[in-house]
C-alpha cells in the first residue's frame, strides 16, 4: 500500500473541494469577506469587489435580470460580470446567477417560517423588557415606516401619473389579488369604486380568471399585485392580460417580481419585518396616494360619484346617525 501516494490523492481532493465556488450568496459573502482578509486562495481587484459587492446587496435583482440589465445598472460592460464569474470559479455567468436563483428559491419556499421563528427568537431576547408588548408593536410600526420610506424613495413622477392617468380613464378596471393580497385588491377596488365605475375584482363571482379576463377589452386596466412567495396564478393572470391587450398596473416587491415584465406601469413597495407574514402597512399608505392620484386626475368627477354614494347612503340609511 502506497501510503504516500493516498496522502497525496486526498490532500489533492481537499484542495480541488476548497477551489470550488460558493452555492449560497451567504457562501460568497463570506468568500467575499475573506478575500477582503486575504485569506481566501483567489483575489480580485478593487472594482471586481466593488461589482461583486452590489450584486450581493441586490440579491433578487441578481437572479432574474439579464447580464445586459444588470452590467447597465451597474456602469460595467457584460463581459465584466462574465470574466468576474469565471474568476471566483463559476463556468459562466449563468452558473453564478444560478447560485442566486437556488437561494431566492429556496428562501421563498420556507418564508412564512423563517419569518415565524425570528419572531420567537426576538420575543425571547426582549422577554425581560420593562414593555415588551408595546416594544413589539413599536417595532413593527418603526419597520412599516422604513418600507413607506424605502418606495418613496424610488417613486417615480411619470409613472405615477400615466398609471392615474390609466385608471381613470379606462372604461373597465379589473383588480386581482389572492391570499394575504386579496385583502390590499379588496380595499383598493372599494376605494377606486368610490370615484369612478366599472371596477371590480377581476375574480369577483368566483367564476375564474379566464372568465373575467374575457369580459375586458383592449385598453381596459388589470391591477395585479403579489410579492414573494408569490402567488403563480396572479403572474399568471398578468401574462395572460397582458396578451389580450389589456394595460397591467403591478403593485409588488422588487424587479426580480414575476409580475414586473407584463407590466406596463410596476410599483415596487417593500415589505422588510419581523411579522410573520408579509407586511402591510407601506402597500396600504401606497395604495392611498395612488387612489388620491386618480381621484385628482378625475377632478369633478370624482367629486359627482362620492355625492352620488353619499345620497345613496342616506336613502337607504346605512350609516348610524
Amino acid at each position: 500500500m502506497d501510503t504516500g501516494k493516498q496522502k497525496g490523492h486526498r490532500s489533492s481532493e481537499t484542495d480541488a473541494d476548497a477551489r470550488m465556488p460558493p452555492r449560497s450568496v451567504d457562501g460568497l459573502r463570506e468568500l467575499v469577506k475573506r478575500i477582503g482578509r486575504d485569506e481566501a486562495e483567489l483575489s480580485l481587484g478593487g472594482k471586481a469587489r466593488t461589482v461583486l459587492a452590489k450584486l450581493l446587496e441586490r440579491p433578487e435583482e441578481t437572479a432574474v435580470r439579464t447580464i445586459t440589465d444588470l452590467a447597465a445598472s451597474l456602469d460595467v460592460n457584460a463581459s465584466t460580470l462574465t470574466r468576474l464569474s469565471t474568476r471566483l470559479g463559476y463556468a459562466g455567468f449563468a452558473d453564478f446567477q444560478g447560485v442566486f436563483r437556488d437561494s431566492l428559491a429556496e428562501r421563498h419556499r420556507s418564508f412564512y417560517s423563517q419569518q415565524a421563528e425570528r419572531l420567537v427568537a426576538s420575543s425571547k431576547t426582549h422577554a425581560r423588557d420593562a414593555t415588551p408588548e408595546v416594544d413589539m408593536v413599536v417595532k413593527l410600526a418603526r419597520e412599516s415606516i422604513g418600507n413607506v420610506e424605502g418606495f418613496i424613495a424610488q417613486l417615480s413622477p411619470s409613472d405615477l401619473r400615466d398609471a392615474a392617468r390609466l385608471i381613470a380613464n379606462a372604461k373597465r378596471v379589473r383588480v386581482h389579488g389572492l391570499r394575504q393580497f386579496s385583502a390590499l385588491a379588496s380595499f383598493f377596488c372599494y376605494g377606486l369604486g368610490m370615484i369612478r365605475a366599472d371596477v371590480a375584482l377581476l375574480d369577483v363571482q368566483g367564476l375564474g380568471v379566464a372568465e373575467g379576463l374575457a369580459q375586458l377589452q383592449p385598453g381596459d386596466v388589470v391591477l395585479v399585485t403579489s410579492v414573494a412567495p408569490y402567488t403563480r396564478s396572479v403572474a399568471d393572470a398578468a401574462i395572460a392580460a397582458k396578451e389580450a391587450g389589456l394595460e397591467v398596473i403591478a403593485i409588488t416587491d422588487t424587479l426580480a417580481s414575476p409580475l414586473v415584465p407584463p407590466a406596463r406601469h410596476a410599483f415596487l413597495v417593500p415589505h422588510e419585518s419581523s411579522f410573520f407574514s408579509n407586511s402591510m402597512g407601506a402597500y396600504l399608505v401606497f395604495c392611498e396616494g395612488l387612489l388620491n392620484l386618480v381621484a385628482a386626475h378625475l377632478g369633478t368627477r370624482s367629486l359627482q360619484a362620492l355625492e352620488r354614494r353619499e345620497r345613496l347612503i342616506r336613502t337607504l340609511g346605512i350609516e348610524a346617525p
